[in-house]
Parts: C-alpha cells; structure tokens; sequence
C-alpha cells in the first residue's frame, strides 16, 4: 500500500510538471502570435486588427491528457482568436493581375496591399510555434537557429495547423509550387529574424509570463498591446542606460 501511495505519488508530480511545461510551451507560443499581430503589423505600418486570446480550462487535466488533447484537436489551452488582416481568402493574384496595366493604378496598388497584407498573416502565423521552439531550446539549453528549427521541425511545436492556413494563403499568391515554397521559405526567414530581435523577444516572454500568471478566461488586445509596448519600452530604456553609462 506504501509504495503504491508512493508511485501515485510520483505519477501526480510528473504530470504536473509535464502539464506545467506545456502551458509554458503554449502560453509563449500564443504570446509569439500576438506579438506578431501587434508589433510585427505596426513595424510594417499595417492597420491595427481587433484580437483575443481564449482560454480553454484545464483546471483538471494531467499533462499527459493536456498533451492528448492538443494532438486530437490541433487545439491548445489557449488560442489566437482574430488578428487576421485576410479572413477570407479570393483566388490567386495570378488571376486578380490579369489584365493590370500601368493605367489602372488603383487595382495594382488594391493588389499590393493585399499581398503585403497575405505576407503580414503568414508571418505571424508562423512566428508562434518559433516562440514556442525558442523558448524549448532555451529551457533545454540548446541552440536555436535555422539549421536546427527549419519548417519541417515547427510541427513538433504546435506549428500543423499554422503551416496548415500558411498554405492556404499561399494559394492566393500563386498555383506554382515552387514559387509557393520559395515565398514560404522567404516569411519564414522574416518570422525568424522577428524572434532573434531582443526588444521582441523581451515582449514574447513578458506576454508569456503575464499569460501564465493570468486567472482571466479572455486576454483582449488592448491588454496584450499594452502589456507588449511596455516589455519594448522598458528594454530599449534599458539598453540605451546601458550605453549612456558605457558611452
């Protein structure tokens, strides 16, 4: 009866601890989605677009069924409700530019918008599960770079479902496969450089941390935008102390 209470014992804190390391893994990959809404959007003088973050409530689920249930439903704890500059996606630019001349500059310029704004989506979708690879490599004490985080490696790190709406968007810039991968592996690049920023990467693991301490069932983005301006604020006033004080 002893060892039996004491290998129960065992099993509850090793559950825990692997359900704790995955609302770790969620929280900064859902804080990597918005800071890419927010900030990567704004850097590309994008519009701001309304988001939230929802909460799915596991107040009693062991890690093991945390992870089962993310594998069955491609779903998480917590997802990126909105945040999307193209909801709906129309048929390929191919078709869209057909017929674009020089004289009907209003439709280039429709076209180009909407591109940028395709390009702005895939990016941020992508830049949650490289949160979530960063913060692993980090927790793990390895390296976290391209040749070891490609795209392939993202569907270890809730990554299916982003790549997933990735391609479909991809599907509005052109029917080339090649051409598809070739801007794929381009936003990638760009989603990457995004997370190796320091003042961004600041603001994923501050949104993260608030996130994690967060008892609400709805984050909304005033609160995130916030929350996300201040960690930037705070790192560059940091480091430009630090080289005031070095210069």
């Amino acid at each position: 009866m002893v060892l039996s209470m004491k290998r129960n014992k065992i099993i509850e804190v090793f559950n825990n601890g692997k359900l704790i390391d995955y609302k770790q893994r969620v929280a900064f990959h859902e804080a990597g989605h918005a800071a890419g809404i927010h900030l990567n959007n704004k850097a590309r003088q994008l519009p701001p677009v309304f988001f939230k973050i929802i909460f799915k409530d596991m107040g009693d689920m062991t890690g093991t069924e945390g992870m089962a249930y993310q594998t069955i439903h491609g779903d998480c704890i917590a997802r990126v409700k909105g945040g999307r500059l193209i909801e709906w996606l129309p048929a390929p630019i191919d078709s869209l530019g057909v017929g674009l001349t020089e004289h009907n500059a209003a439709i280039v310029r429709l076209v180009n918008d909407y591109m940028l704004a395709c390009e702005a989506d895939i990016i941020n979708l992508l830049i949650g599960p490289l949160a979530e690879a960063k913060h692993v490599a980090h927790t793990d004490d390895e390296l976290f770079n391209h040749q070891l985080v490609n795209l392939e490696a993202l569907e270890n790190y809730g990554g299916s479902y982003d790549i997933a709406l990735a391609n479909e968007y991809l599907q509005s810039f052109s029917a080339d496969k090649q051409q598809k991968d070739k801007k794929l592996a381009e936003l990638f690049t760009v989603a990457f450089d995004f997370i190796n920023n320091d003042a961004n990467w600041a603001a994923i693991t501050q949104l993260a941390d608030y996130i994690l301490g967060s008892n609400e069932n709805i984050i909304y983005c005033e609160e995130i935008a916030s929350t996300l301006d201040q960690a930037v604020a705070h790192f560059q006033n940091r480091r430009s102390n630090v080289r005031h004080h070095h210069g």
